[in-house]
């Protein structure tokens, strides 16, 4: 972002980064306030989608169990009807080898009933654990989107809470990075996004930086209140500023 600020003193420059600072570390608190949770709602709404495709599965598998009984059922069907047939034609026929024939014939197709029977029950076992696989997710589902309704519920409760401060906060940010020098600002960009906490700039505390907490020497520490000249961190980068100074710049609400 173009700046035009090259003019202001070193005071002035650390006032404007140290402001940009303080807003952006309400902005984070907000973040933080909603933790989680926008993590979390998206992860339940794709375990959820992904439960109700393997659902959309199992009934895709049970449809086609389903047929299979059919196709076997009739298939039993066909060869008990064969046998009814057979054997009336054994009343009528006319020497052995004729009725050792037809004989043959009934033994093979109530060798046809049972293997029918036998493919039936075994579907209609697996039938039954596809059902039981699809009650379970079901089940599932119900619980996830009952934590789900919660999750978004207080998602929904602090974006409405925030949702005004965050935009305020947001617009005042943008306008206090117009006011920060250019340089500065590419170093506080940079030292925020290496940090968790977002913390760029910070004041000494108990003679210590207020980021990493190491020991800032005396000398140093007057050189900070002297605002003649930016100063880091030696140990973690940090931009650092006197707590007078830290104490006097705030923010509008």
């Amino acid at each position: 972002m173009a700046n035009t600020v090259k003019d202001f003193s070193v005071e002035e420059k650390l006032i404007a980064v140290l402001t940009l600072q303080k807003i952006d570390s309400k902005i984070d608190e907000i973040k933080t306030l909603k933790g989680e949770l926008p993590m979390e709602v998206k992860d339940l709404e794709d375990e959820i989608e992904g439960l109700q495709t393997r659902i959309q599965n199992i009934d895709a598998e049970i449809e086609s169990i389903n047929k299979f009984i059919a196709t076997k059922s009739d298939a039993k069907k066909e060869a008990q009807a064969l046998i009814k047939k057979y054997e009336k034609q054994q009343d009528n026929v006319k020497n052995n080898r004729e009725f050792e024939a037809i004989n043959k014939e009934i033994e093979l197709q109530e060798l046809e009933v049972k293997l029918n029977e036998k493919h039936i029950k075994d579907a209609t076992y697996e039938q039954k654990e596809r059902m039981a696989q699809r009650t379970k997710t079901e089940e599932k589902i119900a619980a996830l989107q009952e934590s789900l309704k919660v999750k978004k519920a207080e998602l929904e409760k602090i974006i409405v809470d925030t949702e005004k401060e965050e935009k305020q906060l947001f617009a005042q940010s943008e306008e206090a990075q117009k006011k920060v020098d250019e340089r500065l600002l590419s170093a506080y960009t940079r030292i925020r996004s290496s940090y968790k906490n977002g913390l760029a700039v910070v004041p000494i505390l108990r003679d210590s930086c207020g980021g990493c907490f190491n020991i800032i020497p005396p000398q140093r520490q007057s050189e900070i209140r002297q605002r003649k000249k930016i100063i880091v961190c030696e140990h973690c980068g940090r931009i650092l500023v006197d707590n007078e100074l830290n104490d006097q710049t705030s923010i509008q609400k």
